[in-house]
């Protein structure tokens, strides 16, 4: 007689790096720390033993050795022992029982008949393992019939079918059953999903019904036991032996249930499976809120069986949003002794949870608390009352709250207190469309938290450092766009990111923007209704949407397109239509299309939707026609109206047309392409156009990859674009350009001529500088003409340096740009001191300048206010995000009148020219007055020559040649005087400083007598005449 017994020995072994591993039998798990091991004991009597005779053998062994799978010998001690099931065997009868809380395994089950808990009268004693522990397992099921009402007789189907399974307890039907009935079965084992499977397969076809279940206790799930810190990072694992089709997860709460997609908050992983478990799906969820508690679902779907687990994770919660503010808004300290203090009433305001926490507000190091109470079914509020200094002193006034949770987790927010001082300026309280606006210290923002009726949100106003009122900015949304802000919000956090949802957004989205009220154009629901479409547009990189949330989509963005956007400030508007294009860019891209049509599209009055997956693409959009050849992939492009004159354009002095094409590529491989449209646009006479694309990254327009292939004169009824690149392209207009090879040839001969006579003239003044400069009115004109040299020098070699900058990197473009425009606005200056200077000669007469006065004026206005001017226009332009200069040009920008960074040169410079031009008015009067005694021919025709003397020696070093410029401006290319005027200007600017050297040496008699007398070499003196200009108008002193 033989007794076999199955034994569960729980041993501690002694081996280094060796993990524990956790087995189903969750009884013996969580009285055994240790590794876990079934053995066969075999006893050989001639009587019957009971097996807890036999295991108590066992309890005189302390220690084993056992060999592992490598071979090698460990020594173990038993921890704990236990008997799985029990064998007899007489001759050839043999008995097999499962001990209690076992269950015989399904390879006996489904190969012995040995099933359930009942005795085993087959030999499977050699079977490992004979018995499992039970574990509760549980098949949720709906049964939806092809025809007819649920009978009972159906009830006994399910169940004759069911009890096939191995551990069968029981089947119940839920609910009240008619056309679909849902159903229960308990297990206490689990089984292969093909065995259910095939179960299913066989009631469907009998019941004529479509069964679709679930089960409980088949999955493993590892997830945080105890309550997760705010903030950190939790993940959840689900495990499951089988390989299975699909896998994912859910998390609900009370009232809402959400499926689980990747998102910036959630990261789905499904990389983690191992040879024991086949199957595997994590969620990490980065940063969590308490609205992140509840309870996770798991599941993996194989046919139509879906095994799944839950677990709750729980979080110590601290307030999402913390809300400040204050009554008054500003504290009021113009009538209260430095000493005194004046009360102000703070209101704390978070979501309302059933979370309890310790509360604190702070006050200058002052600390005390405040009793919560019930703001609405939502809030929940803290209020107190805080005694604002009436000290006056350089830091903000500030009141802090801290929240701090049960595990000692604390947020802090804060609000700054305007405070108006005795004997400060400020902006006087006043009323605004029926809105009351409270007195505000100068430089301070008055924040109101109040809205209309339907609106959420806040509204600022500032009281600017002129102590007068700014414009009040809206930030007030309309209730139900805020909701879809909010749905957007959690979609790209990945919580309930389905296409569904996403579609639910667009229509939403939809129908708010198709309002036509009073508030249509409101710039806080645009700005909001943009923000909504950038977020689905990064979270469309995550989760896959299709076609059918295009419709909606597409409309929702045309409506926008409606507005007027005219509320706002340029920076905003530039800001905002940048996002909206790329957000749209971005969705058209990301949302996935049916390939099998060939061509379809989506039209609405603003936004002209089409694609193309053939090989030979042409579509058309609001009548610009886009061609590609391409091998494969979806081409999809769509064309946008009423937002090129929302973007910004700086580019070269153009402006924009009416139409914006976006072409963007899906699943495509093709490493070279190039697209072709021809915009239905059409260039006037004086105009060229220019192909361009939208950067991204500089928020303006570029021509990089794109050129003209034809325009006005080949194809006039419109303008075709080749680029080797796509994103999205328009059509700019720039005025004619009259450039041509030999007005480039003038400029850089006389540049460089220019640069040779300004050395020339520099060393000329440095050799005769002694000599001429001995009278003080002298000093003034010699140090007036070595800057105005010197700077024109600078600016030349500059301006040279640049000629390609194509070829420079954007540090050099940039050093370049500032050099230009600081050394020539200096020269300038100086030339408007020179002619400063002469006017005062000739107006008082018998007050010269002091030496001191005029070299502290002239360096004032030479030296500091260029720097001045440059700095500020540099760093203005930086701190304000607008591009200073082009890279293209090397030169400042310009976009319109009065807007780029040109105007900082031009401004000065024509102020300065109408000064210079008023002093050789100035000058010539003089002349005019001065001949009226004398009424001789002689005399007249003296007067005339002196007349054009002082208009060809001072108009060059007085900078009159530069207001030809005005005349380019003045006049379209088309003109017929523009050539005239573009060569003048160019010539007689390009050899400004040949004019220099002929004015300041030609025309310099005492400057050419000292040079002869260098390059003679001679020792002794000549009499010299006066300067021309000297003997006309002054008399030196």
């Amino acid at each position: 007689m033989t007794s076999n017994i199955n034994t569960a020995l729980c041993i501690s072994v002694k081996m280094p790096n060796v993990k524990q591993n956790k087995q189903e039998n969750q009884r013996v798990i969580q009285s055994c720390s240790k590794d876990y091991y079934i053995s066969e004991l075999m006893v050989e009597s001639n009587v019957t033993l009971d097996a807890q005779t036999i295991l108590s053998v066992l309890s005189n062994i302390t220690t084993l050795s056992v060999r592992d799978s490598n071979g090698a010998t460990h020594e173990v001690t038993f921890v704990h022992t236990e008997s799985v099931a029990e064998c007899l065997l007489v001759g050839v009868e043999t008995t097999c029982n499962c001990s209690a809380g076992y269950i015989w395994s399904n390879f006996v089950c489904y190969n012995h008949n040995c099933c359930r808990e009942t005795p085993c009268n087959s030999n499977v004693s050699f079977i490992t393992p004979l018995c499992v522990a039970k574990v509760p397992i549980y098949i949720n099921g709906s049964v939806t019939l092809s025809s007819g009402s649920w009978l009972t007789a159906n009830t006994e189907t399910l169940t004759d079918k069911f009890e096939q399974l191995n551990g069968f307890e029981s089947l119940n039907i839920t609910g009240t059953p008619g056309v679909a009935a849902d159903f229960e079965v308990g297990l206490s084992i689990k089984f292969e999903t093909s065995t259910l499977q095939d179960i299913l397969n066989t009631l469907q076809t009998v019941l004529m019904a479509y069964i679709r279940v679930d089960t409980k206790g088949m999955v493993r799930i590892d997830h945080p036991e105890t309550k997760v810190c705010y903030h950190s990072v939790p993940t959840l694992t689900c495990t499951f032996e089988e390989s299975t089709v699909e896998s994912g997860w859910n998390m609900s709460t009370t009232f809402e249930r959400f499926e689980l997609n990747n998102g910036s908050v959630v990261t789905l992983n499904q990389a983690c499976a191992t040879p024991e478990f086949k199957s595997c799906v994590a969620v990490e969820l980065e940063k969590v809120t308490g609205a992140w508690e509840g309870t996770y679902e798991c599941g993996f779907t194989s046919g139509s069986v879906r095994h799944t687990a839950t677990a709750y994770l729980s979080v110590a919660r601290l307030p999402d949003t913390i809300l400040l503010t204050t009554d008054p808004i500003t504290g009021d300290c113009s009538s209260v002794d430095s000493a005194g203090s004046i009360n102000v009433k703070v209101t704390t305001s978070i979501p309302k949870t059933n979370n309890t926490y310790r509360f604190e507000w702070t006050y200058n190091g002052v600390k005390d608390t405040a009793q919560p109470e019930d703001a609405d079914k939502d809030t929940t509020r803290y209020i107190f009352d805080v005694p604002i200094s009436c000290m006056k002193v350089p830091d903000p006034q500030i009141v802090s709250v801290t929240f701090t949770n049960d595990i000692d987790q604390s947020k802090t927010a804060s609000v700054t207190i305007p405070v108006i001082y005795e004997g400060e300026a400020f902006c006087a309280g006043e009323v605004v469309n029926a809105e009351t606006w409270p007195k505000t210290p100068k430089g301070d923002t008055a924040v109101k938290h109040t809205c209309p009726a339907g609106r959420v949100g806040y509204r600022t106003r500032t009281c600017e450092t002129n102590s007068v009122w700014g414009a009040v900015f809206d930030h007030c949304v309309n209730e139900e766009l805020n909701k879809i802000s909010n749905a957007a919000d959690s979609f790209l956090k990945g919580m309930g990111a389905t296409e569904e949802v996403a579609l639910d957004i667009f229509s939403s989205l939809e129908n708010n923007t198709e309002s036509a009220g009073a508030d249509s154009d409101n710039i806080a629901d645009l700005t909001a209704s943009v923000k909504v479409l950038d977020i689905m547009a990064q979270a469309s990189r995550n989760v896959a949407l299709g076609e059918k949330v295009l419709p909606s989509m597409v409309t929702a963005c045309s409506n926008m397109l409606n507005k007027t956007w005219t509320k706002v400030n340029d920076t905003v508007l530039h800001n905002m239509s940048a996002n909206y294009l790329e957000s749209l860019e971005n969705l058209v891209h990301n949302i996935g299309v049916n390939t099998s049509k060939n061509s379809t599209d989506f039209n609405t009055p603003n936004i002209d939707l089409k694609y193309c997956a053939g090989s030979d693409c042409r579509v058309q959009v609001f009548g610009a026609a886009v061609k590609m050849n391409k091998s494969d992939g979806i081409m999809k492009t769509v064309g946008v109206k009423n937002l090129m004159q929302k973007l910004r354009n700086t580019f070269k002095g153009t402006t924009s047309t009416d139409l914006i094409v976006s072409t963007t590529l899906q699943y495509n491989s093709d490493k070279n392409l190039y697209i072709e449209m021809d915009f239905p646009v059409k260039a006037e006479e004086d105009q060229k156009a220019v192909c361009a694309f939208w950067d991204t990254v500089k928020d303006n327009f570029d021509d990089k990859g794109c050129e003209l292939k034809s325009a006005v004169g080949q194809n006039r009824s419109g303008v075709t674009c080749v680029c080797n690149h796509l994103t999205s392209f328009s059509v700019l207009m720039s005025r004619g350009d009259v450039s041509n090879p030999v007005l480039d040839v003038i400029t850089y001969v006389g540049l460089g001529v220019s640069v040779v006579c300004l050395v020339l003239f520099l060393i000329i003044e440095y050799l005769v500088w002694g000599a001429v400069v001995k009278t003080k009115l002298s000093h003034y004109r010699h140090t007036a003409m070595v800057n105005i040299a010197f700077f024109l020098l600078l600016a030349d070699i500059s301006f040279l340096a640049s000629i390609e900058p194509s070829k420079l990197s954007e540090s050099t473009c940039l050093a370049l740009t500032v050099c230009k425009h600081l050394f020539f606005l200096a020269k300038f200056c100086w030339m408007f001191c020179l002619s400063a200077m002469l006017v005062h000669q000739l107006i008082f007469v018998f007050n010269p300048l002091r030496k001191k006065v005029f070299m502290y004026l002239s360096s004032i206005v030479g030296y500091i206010v260029p720097i001045l001017i440059v700095g500020s226009t540099y760093v203005y332009y930086k701190y304000t995000n607008k591009p200073y200069y082009e890279p293209k040009l090397c030169w400042l920008t310009y976009e319109r009148l009065l807007v780029g960074s040109l105007h900082a040169f031009l401004l000065p410079i024509g102020t300065i020219l109408l000064a210079n031009i008023f002093s050789m008015g100035v000058v010539i009067m003089t002349l005019l007055k001065s001949s009226k005694n004398d009424t001789s021919k002689t005399d007249e025709k003296d007067t005339a020559k002196s007349i054009i003397k002082v208009i060809l020696v001072l108009a060059p070093v007085f900078g009159v040649t530069w207001s030809i410029g005005f005349c380019l401006v003045v006049f379209n290319s088309a003109h017929p005087a523009y050539p005239f005027f573009n060569y003048t200007f160019t010539i007689v600017n390009s050899f400004q400083g040949l004019f220099v050297l002929l004015t300041g040496f030609m025309a310099e008699q005492k400057v050419k007598d000292e040079m002869f007398k260098i390059v003679k070499g001679k020792n002794g003196t000549s009499d010299s005449t006066k300067n021309l200009t000297s003997t006309m108008y002054t008399k030196d002193k």
